[in-house]
């Protein structure tokens, strides 16, 4: 039997596993869908991987929410054996609650929230205006 960690350094040597997303849907344009797989770092996106982790459609369905899958037990099983999440997949397991948030999450939040703030204001602002224009010409 072969260990996986003799395996990995002599087909790859100074390669390393990362878990990262992977597209899935090649059939139909304009839908993507990703597989959460561990896989070599050196192999492309799309190609071979060691094993499927899960699974992120990105788009938002008719709840208008973006579906998540995991098996977190073969992810503690990968990152035990010294696997890297790509940033995508920490975002994505750290709203999971699997990792801390990372902090662009937390700071595109924050964003967007004030963005949203603004916009509300100025809107308030604008229909204040147009009440107060209807008065004036009554």
């Amino acid at each position: 039997m072969v260990h996986l960690s003799s395996f990995l350094l002599k087909k790859y040597h100074g390669g390393y596993v990362v878990i990262r997303l992977a597209l899935a849907g090649h059939k139909q344009a304009n839908r993507p869908f990703y597989r959460i797989v561990a896989a070599y770092n050196k192999r492309a996106r799309d190609e071979k991987y060691i094993e499927q982790l899960g699974s992120y459609d990105p788009l938002p369905n008719i709840y208008n929410e973006k579906l998540v899958s995991f098996n977190f037990d073969r992810i503690k099983y990968w990152i035990g054996c010294g696997a890297h999440p790509t940033k995508p997949v920490a975002k994505l397991l750290g709203l999971a609650g699997f990792f801390p948030l990372h902090p662009m999450t937390i700071t595109e939040a924050e964003r967007r929230r004030t963005q949203a703030e603004q916009t509300q204001n100025t809107l308030g602002t604008e229909e204040s205006l147009d009440e107060g224009q209807k008065q004036a010409e009554v």
